[in-house]
């Protein structure tokens, strides 16, 4: 259950037909970490930071240009948001002690972490939803939504599993909110964002050699949104073997990149003609691209393509660090909003009752 990576979506395969939308929200909250704020919620739409709180600042803000110009329609929105993301601080904050206690801790530098939110499918119309607690990295709550029931992972988390297992009310309210108040807040963010969340960038492909015994790296960058499908293919066959696929990396910009590397220690030159590079992104035509010595840089041109690789490399860890930081430590995907308030479940330990609801989420109570 790797969040970061369930964001940062690569799709490998034929046919890019449809595009998987998304609105995930993620708190974090700690303890015993002096240069972190004790609590931190972002939301995202798409992999796009679009709200930020924290327990410094003590406000909801915008983002995005499209989001600053929905507050200014909707001029109670960041107000809202405000209010339920300081009453989670609190939550938050009683959990860390209760899930402590349960633990058996004391001292030492801890984190409580809540993942919701909901995807829609625009081809199909269909939704899915998800929610899921984690602390010190590890899995510590989930909603089976299909069954509407907790599931506990470690024994620390039975009596919050149990009691709010009995909540049949907040049950029916999370299974509304994940699969249409969610749906429809994410429709709403994507109209306001569409020229943004919705646009087609057309990749730049390059194949890459640092030096003659090395893979050939064909680069994929420029593109959006992130969901692309990148392979090599010989004589029209795409390849399972012989090739290591990458992650999709953010630029600096806010388009994507991706490189897939191709190992032709046991491929005659003479054969590379059989070969080709294949990127499709919805709402264009496949790009391909020969394996052609002529097309390919090497040395100052692999070099050349270092850079953005690193640069991408280092967006993707601030992002994470700066906007959901303890996503790094949890290993799940998945998350959830309400006025588009965010859901208040607080699920530390003991205190399962209450599910209060956060900014355009659901109710959450302490665990």
């Amino acid at each position: 259950m790797k969040a970061l990576t369930g964001l940062l979506l690569l799709v490998f395969g034929h046919g890019v037909s449809s595009v998987l939308h998304s609105l995930h929200y993620f708190y974090t909250a700690s303890s015993g970490l002096t240069t972190f704020p004790e609590f931190v919620a972002v939301g995202m739409v798409d992999g796009v930071q679009m709200l930020h709180y924290d327990s410094v600042s003590k406000r909801a803000v915008a983002k995005q240009d499209w989001m600053e110009r929905y507050a200014r329609e909707d001029r109670d929105y960041l107000e809202g948001q405000t209010g339920g993301l300081q009453g989670q601080q609190q939550t938050f904050k009683a959990n860390i002690g209760i899930a402590k206690q349960r633990f058996n801790q004391t001292g030492g530098a801890h984190m409580f972490q809540w993942m919701y939110g909901c995807e829609w499918d625009d081809d199909d119309d269909s939704t899915d939803g998800y929610e899921q607690f984690g602390y010190d990295g590890e899995d510590f709550l989930s909603l089976d939504l299909e069954h509407l029931t907790w599931v506990a992972p470690v024994r620390q988390a039975f009596a919050t599993k149990r009691k709010w297992d009995e909540d049949k009310a907040i049950l029916q309210y999370k299974k509304n909110y994940h699969t249409k108040e969610c749906v429809d807040w994410l429709k709403k963010y994507l109209a306001y964002g569409k020229s943004t969340l919705q646009r087609t960038d057309r990749p730049r492909v390059s194949l890459l050699q640092r030096s003659p015994s090395s893979p050939v790296v064909c680069h994929a960058t420029g593109f959006y949104p992130d969901r692309v499908v990148v392979f090599w293919r010989r004589d029209g066959q795409e390849l399972h073997e012989q090739v290591d696929p990458g992650e999709v990396l953010p630029n600096h910009n806010g388009t994507f990149q991706v490189s897939v590397d191709l190992n032709l220690k046991a491929v005659p030159q003479e054969d590379w003609g059989r070969y080709e590079c294949v990127v499709q992104l919805k709402g264009i035509e496949d790009i391909s691209t020969p394996l052609d010595p002529a097309l390919i840089r090497t040395n100052g041109g692999k070099s050349g393509h270092t850079i953005p690789i690193i640069i991408g490399l280092l967006v993707l860890l601030l992002a994470a660090a700066a906007a959901v930081v303890g996503v790094l430590l949890y290993k799940k995907r998945n998350a959830s909003d309400k006025r588009h308030k965010p859901d208040g479940s607080d699920t530390s330990s003991e205190n399962t009752e209450g599910q209060n609801p956060a900014p355009e989420a659901q109710p959450l109570t302490k665990v």
